[in-house]
């Protein structure tokens, strides 16, 4: 039933952010499936309190499986502990413990302050990568940023002389927009947001909390004003981070729309403080090899997604996928855990986490 709460968890992304995916399972004293929730943001309402509101009188005796550490503190609801033991809930198992310091660990404590046996640990690793967005947003302070590039097989992202080029296929192409779902922002580099115009939306189709932020690294103030970024701003939140002292241009920005963060954008910690202001908990960052690189020799990426395509580019100058200083030694190499390598058509995702 742990898994299945993670199950239900799950039906949040994309509607949850800044708070944390959880679902809840209640089974009765006899061994019935009694209840169930999913968390969503907007709807206030905690999953465990949907799962009880199901159960109704079935709950009593009964055990509550939840992905994440129930809250004992009165925020937006009042807390979830208190709603499990009013209920009359016998047993409570859960994964995790909340990283929100707000709750870490108190859930637990009240709830075997008033009798209810509580179990840990089960698909704890699970239950970590299912929330790791929140995680990293309350472990460091700063969205989590996972960095996804489309290459070919010899790691190149384009042709010479950064030609705007589509690498992937159609299958990748839909996760693509997957990925772009389960993240608040995406972000990119001024040459990026220069040479290819895009539009940077998530066009998956599914249902989100809030629009997809686009951010553009730019402290030259590259990106014109008729780009798409641009001319959209109004309706998509656009945030651009400079340290140019263009007032006229910075000032036809903000008059388009354009959220103008006055920060350099070569120091990511920076950058990343003025998402984390904006509330954003995640970052898909798309950039360019530069930025890529400049994202790895900072030891910034929580998470590493390489689309590698069928194709062998070669030369001298197209630009490889990641650039910036790169390690010194195999030592110093960016080392990646728990690899995972799925295929979309002819095209190969391989997905890992730094250590």
């Amino acid at each position: 039933m742990t898994r299945r709460a993670l199950e239900l968890a799950a039906l949040g992304v994309g509607l949850v952010s800044p708070s944390p995916l959880v679902g809840c399972v209640i089974v009765s004293e006899t061994g019935e499936l009694a209840g169930r929730g999913t968390y969503v943001y907007d709807d206030v309402t905690h999953a465990e309190v949907l799962a009880l509101n199901e159960a109704g009188k079935r709950a009593r005796g009964g055990t509550a499986y939840v992905s994440l550490e129930p809250h004992s503190y009165h925020g937006r609801t009042s807390p979830c502990t208190e709603a499990l033991i009013e209920a009359g809930i016998r047993r409570v198992v859960c994964p995790i413990e909340d990283p929100n310091p707000l709750v870490s660990g108190k859930g637990f404590e009240q709830l075997r302050a008033r009798g209810v046996e509580v179990v840990t640990g089960i698909l704890k690793d699970e239950a970590r990568r299912l929330n790791e967005k929140f995680c990293v947003w309350h472990h460091f302070g700063r969205p989590f940023v996972h960095l996804k590039l489309a290459m070919s097989l010899d790691g190149r992202i384009s042709l010479k002389n950064s030609v705007s080029t589509t690498l992937s296929g159609r299958e990748s192409a839909v996760r693509v927009q997957n990925l772009r779902h389960e993240h608040d922002a995406i972000l990119v580099g001024g040459n990026t947001a220069f040479v290819d115009n895009p539009s940077l939306t998530d066009r998956s189709g599914k249902p989100r909390r809030r629009p997809l932020a686009r951010v553009v690294l730019d402290n030259r103030l590259r990106i014109p004003m008729e780009s798409t970024l641009v001319r959209t701003a109004r309706e998509t939140p656009t945030i651009v981070v400079t340290n140019s002292t263009d007032e006229a241009k910075i000032s036809a920005l903000t008059d388009s729309g354009v959220d103008v963060a006055r920060a350099d954008s070569r120091d990511l910690g920076a950058v990343l403080g003025e998402l984390y202001k904006r509330e954003l908990q995640s970052v898909l960052v798309e950039g360019g090899t530069e930025v890529a690189g400049a994202f790895c020799d900072a030891r910034l990426v929580d998470k590493l997604t390489l689309i590698a395509a069928p194709l062998v580019i070669g030369g001298r100058e197209a630009p490889a996928a990641i650039g910036g200083r790169g390690a010194l030694s195999l030592e110093n190499a960016l080392k990646l855990n728990d690899l995972q390598v799925i295929r979309h058509g002819t095209d190969l995702e391989l997905t890992g986490y730094p250590v």
